[in-house]
């Protein structure tokens, strides 16, 4: 997830050694993040028969409608939540999550992700359910400091929950980053803006993306074949973590911390990890996509094993008390 006021246009992050990683590329995809369709196309290009593109926000499939078509039957589109991918494919060649916060999201004012323009303090990918203003405006302190500092890693999480809700309502984005602004010191020349971890935070609890990571990559493993692959970009050490503690323990990958303690039991080994170090952007990527910068490459391969559930806490996801 790039930062809220990031407002590069969206190029697709780690692309081409995302596409070196997984080649040869064949058979049936499915591109968990559709967003402006970058990675679809790229898998297509690259010899994909088919992508099935999955995307929770509406707006990304009617962007999509002045060129999707040139493609015909290679690309099946869904609205939908790729924690359910295993209802949208089975068998699948392969599966992509790029868990980044799409351009067409960051740019439109109406939708409430950036501070950088000012909108309605929505952040929903989904355009439904609770908004970022139902949350600051009706969620008691305790819980907003919590989400600020768990979901935000924001160390004034307690001065700003405390501040926004003296400053209710707030319907607003640029009125919230004033909020937080008031709280924190002046960012200094190559700093990120004061309230770029508060709408992250927000963001993520809004959109439950913690929650869904961890019961999209359980769906992965279920929907994949043999062979398949599963690639993720992340862009925060959160994600990274848990997509690196996800395929540790579902390849088997989890050493016996004592010697003298009973040995630890075995899984048999779902997936297979190659590259046990996560991919980076090179210079070259970096020199005309800085938003590549936090962004890490993670790929593995499906082995025959079935499919297990696994409990999210283990993944060190953030979590609430009384709830995600």
């Amino acid at each position: 997830m790039s930062d809220a006021a990031d407002t590069q246009p969206h190029i697709p992050v780690l692309i081409n050694p995302l596409i070196a990683a997984i080649s040869p590329v064949s058979g049936v995809w499915l591109d968990g993040t559709f967003g402006n369709g970058g990675y679809t196309r790229a898998l297509l290009a690259a010899g994909a028969d088919k992508v099935v593109g999955v995307d929770r926000d509406p707006l990304a499939f009617e962007m999509a409608a002045d060129w999707i078509g040139e493609y015909g039957d290679r690309i099946a589109t869904v609205e939908g939540t790729f924690s359910k991918l295993d209802e949208y494919g089975s068998d699948l060649d392969g599966v992509v999550l790029d868990l980044g916060v799409s351009s067409m999201q960051l740019d439109l004012a109406e939708r409430g992700f950036s501070f950088m323009r000012d909108g309605p303090l929505d952040m929903r990918m989904s355009q439904s359910g609770l908004s970022a203003a139902d949350l600051c405006n009706t969620a008691e302190e305790s819980a907003l400091a919590d989400i600020i500092y768990l979901y935000g890693e924001e160390r004034a999480s307690r001065r700003i929950a405390r501040a926004i809700v003296a400053a209710r309502p707030l319907d607003t984005t640029l009125q919230l980053a004033k909020v937080v602004e008031g709280c924190l010191p002046r960012a200094k020349p190559g700093q990120s803006h004061p309230a770029t971890r508060t709408f992250q935070a927000l963001r993520i609890a809004i959109n439950n993306e913690y929650g869904e990571l961890a019961a999209g990559l359980m769906a992965a493993e279920r929907a994949l074949k043999p062979g398949g692959q599963l690639a993720v970009v992340t862009f925060h050490s959160v994600e990274d973590r848990m997509v690196k503690r996800f395929l540790q323990a579902r390849s088997g990958n989890v050493a016996n911390a004592n010697r003298y303690a009973p040995e630890i039991e075995r899984i048999v080994p779902a997936f297979r990890i190659e590259k046990r170090k996560a991919i980076g952007p090179d210079a070259d990527e970096l020199a005309v996509n800085p938003r590549s910068r936090s962004a890490k490459l993670r790929v593995a391969i499906r082995t025959d094993a079935p499919a297990e559930d696994i409990d999210p806490a283990s993944l060190g996801m953030p979590m609430r008390k009384g709830g995600r």
